[in-house]
């Protein structure tokens, strides 16, 4: 059974008088262990699709199972604690809190969680080291270069151990080797802990890391539909 299943997947939303379905009817299976990019041009439902996924936001119709749990049947309450659970999400501005230091960006997500002190700390330093900053811990976000600060917003994003990590155009504001270094941060959690990942990105070469492209066009996908590992 694949790990996510999106079955006449819809998102509508009324804008000036208008319908505007960003993403229509979708069929998508990926398995566990997948590293799938999404290209296509804006609008064409990449992102969306994305916070379908990370369920951040729900479809308007269709049905989204991710392993084997529906989540349009799901409540609000029930899914931010699956989230939580389940999702790690990596930004392209990095989304850090300004005035917490990188262990405390870090250590926001596990609070939602029933850990001591020295569960966190445990985690935290684990999370830091596996993205090479476990040096920059006390560091605020104005104190890091912008690879920096990404690879922190990549160590918030696994720290919780999510079995899916999304990453929306987590490249799109790093230079070269900044995103040379962030892809191979990225490859190696796919690889070596076995994350499913799914990347929003424009950029060919970003999307070349990835196991499989998907291309989007007008809310619907061109091409396969099984994102293997």
């Amino acid at each position: 059974m694949p790990l996510i299943e999106c079955r006449k997947l819809t998102r509508s939303y009324a804008k000036g008088g208008s319908l505007i379905t960003p993403l229509k009817d979708l069929d998508l299976d990926v398995e566990t262990g997948a590293f799938l990019a999404l290209m296509g041009p804006s609008g064409s439902g990449k992102t969306t699709l994305l916070n379908l996924i990370a369920g951040i936001d729900l479809p308007t119709s269709g049905s989204l199972k991710i392993d084997g749990r529906e989540l349009t049947a799901m409540s609000r309450g029930a899914l931010a604690g699956w989230r939580s659970e389940f999702i790690g999400y990596i930004f392209q501005l990095y989304n850090l809190v300004p005035v917490l230091t990188a262990y405390e960006n870090v250590e926001l997500p596990l609070l939602l969680h029933d850990y001591s002190p020295k569960e966190r700390h445990a985690k935290v330093a684990l999370a830091l080291e596996l993205v090479g900053l476990a040096d920059r811990h006390d560091h605020f976000p104005r104190q890091l270069s912008g690879g920096q600060e990404q690879r922190v917003a990549i160590a918030r994003a696994i720290v919780t151990d999510p079995k899916i990590l999304v990453a929306d155009e987590p490249t799109g504001d790093l230079d070269a080797e900044a995103a040379a270094a962030t892809m191979d941060l990225l490859k190696r959690l796919n690889v070596e802990f076995k994350k499913t990942l799914l990347m929003v990105t424009h950029d060919p070469k970003t999307a070349s890391i990835a196991g499989q492209t998907l291309h989007l066009q007008k809310g619907q996908l061109a091409g396969a539909v099984t994102a293997q590992t």
